[in-house]
């Protein structure tokens, strides 16, 4: 027998593999001049913070004596905005939006840990969904020259038809009709930042070994979010076209 004890504490054996060094180095390019380009791209519309105030009682069980660390996230289930009053663009059918209700829905997740009442315990957590929603009133400075949403309005029209023999009424069977469609870019929602402020409590004042069985939540939370649209833009300034040069793909001119 060996002579040293084995120390259950030693930490498992990992195998490592040594990494071969790569060569790296700058592709050239060739630049393309190009003149006022139009491009379709991601606006960002707008980025509000929200302030989401809410509160619920959390059950424990087995029951704490000791909250010791709360971690939250939020995850969105929906950032809708719905358009309300709107501007002209000059002599078109296309109207930017000048102000719309923003709808948000989502939940706090919050995982919960904590000490009970036994001696040399294990740490418990627990895990639970706060949901919220609500919505905002958010306005577009079209005057500012800032971007907002843009809508094409679909329009239909209906042309009837006199009674060619009689000339006293209507044909019924006859009639024109043109409709046209206009199909928009959605704006959505983009997650940003969440920032928490919270107090939790029980509801009954309990000794430093008593047992905790609810936990009560008073959250604020400030949401930010990003509105987006794609939309199609003209650059105010000659750009130039990067194409990379790939020796081997295609031949030599």
């Amino acid at each position: 027998m060996s002579d040293h004890p084995v120390n259950p504490n030693t930490p498992c054996p990992v195998t490592a593999k040594e990494q071969i060094p790569l060569g790296a180095a700058n592709t050239p390019v060739v630049l393309t001049p190009i003149t006022t380009p139009t491009i379709k791209v991601p606006v960002a519309i707008a980025e509000p913070t929200l302030q989401i105030v809410v509160e619920s009682d959390i059950h424990l069980a087995p029951a704490a004596t000791e909250i010791k660390r709360v971690k939250k996230n939020v995850f969105l289930n929906q950032v809708k905005l719905v358009p309300v009053t709107f501007a002209r663009i000059d002599n078109t059918d296309f109207f930017r939006v000048t102000r719309g209700k923003l709808f948000v829905a989502g939940h706090i997740r919050k995982n919960i840990e904590y000490a009970t009442a036994a001696c040399n315990g294990v740490i418990r957590d627990r895990i639970v969904d706060v949901p919220f929603s609500g919505f905002a009133d958010i306005t577009f400075p079209v005057g500012a020259g800032g971007p907002t949403p843009v809508l094409g309005i679909s329009e239909s029209a209906e042309a009837n038809f006199l009674n060619e023999k009689t000339g006293l009424d209507a044909r019924l069977d006859k009639a024109f009709f043109q409709n046209l469609v206009k199909y928009n870019e959605q704006p959505y929602g983009e997650l940003v930042a969440a920032n928490f402020f919270e107090v939790d409590f029980s509801p009954h004042m309990t000794n430093p070994e008593g047992k905790i069985h609810t936990l009560r939540e008073k959250i604020v939370l400030d949401l930010t979010v990003k509105i987006v649209q794609v939309q199609q833009l003209t650059l105010a300034s000659a750009v130039s076209l990067v194409t990379p040069i790939l020796p081997g793909l295609t031949p030599p001119v």
